[in-house]
């Protein structure tokens, strides 16, 4: 395994994380849907990188799903099938961490927002050379 490969493994290791803490709070007896939200950006983000890591580009630090998926396109231009799920995601990154924010997520954001991050899952696992494991 090269440094590319185990890089990319850690990235998708996180990404896996963040589904796995969406999945739990879907089972929760109260859903915290901003946090559900939250973390499909999260998700979204972190397969964006391990896809460009896997390219052999550092990727920014940045949380912006539409910069970072234009660099992927770079690399396939068909990853613009992800547009509408990085925009749907975007504005999740940061607004729905802090309290003062005037939009609350609620059950439909959240729900919408799994679906969305799993798409950019889906897609970015299809792209990556021999596709590693997130472990």
């Amino acid at each position: 395994m090269n440094g590319a490969d185990a890089a990319a493994r850690r990235w998708l290791a996180k990404a896996e994380n963040d589904l796995l803490n969406i999945r739990n709070n879907l089972h929760a007896a109260l859903i915290p849907w901003d946090t559900v939200c939250f973390h499909a950006q999260q998700a979204a983000e972190k397969y964006l990188k391990a896809f460009l890591v896997a390219q052999g580009a550092l990727p920014p630090r940045s949380h912006d799903l539409i910069a970072l998926l234009a660099l992927c396109v770079e690399f396939t231009p068909d990853l613009t099938a992800l547009e509408t799920s990085c925009r749907s995601l975007a504005y999740f990154g940061t607004a729905s961490r802090y309290p003062d924010d005037i939009y609350e997520p609620d059950e439909e954001d959240g729900r919408q927002a799994f679906a969305a991050s799993l798409r950019v899952q889906q897609l970015i696992l299809t792209h990556l050379p021999r596709s590693p494991d997130p472990a």
